[in-house]
């Protein structure tokens, strides 16, 4: 007979944390037209008509707006193309990203 003493394998699995998420936010400003927004609204963040209008209209009335929460560069990413497109077309439009808590 052999003399084999077996060891039972212990696997350590690190603990993965989920991503913190950000915020992107749309503030208000008395230049860029609301049809403006809501046009930029649809194509970066491809949001119907309906909901573009709504978030246009909260940043309005109350000053500043969260469009979306997704991930750091994805909201980086987001927030920075609409402010080209903005930019570009003349009007100081203006979101920025912030974790969320």
């Amino acid at each position: 007979m052999s003399d084999s003493t077996t060891k039972p394998k212990t696997t350590t699995r690190p603990k993965l944390e989920k991503p913190k998420l950000y915020k992107i936010i749309l503030f208000n400003d008395d230049y860029t037209p609301r049809e403006f927004v809501t046009l930029v609204l649809r194509a970066v963040f491809r949001l119907n008509e309906e909901t573009g209008y709504r978030i246009m209209m909260t940043a309005h009335k109350l000053g500043s707006c969260v469009v979306m929460v997704c991930a750091k560069d994805i909201a980086e990413t987001k927030a920075a193309e609409a402010m080209d497109l903005a930019k570009e077309a003349g009007f100081p439009m203006l979101m920025k990203t912030e974790p969320e808590e």
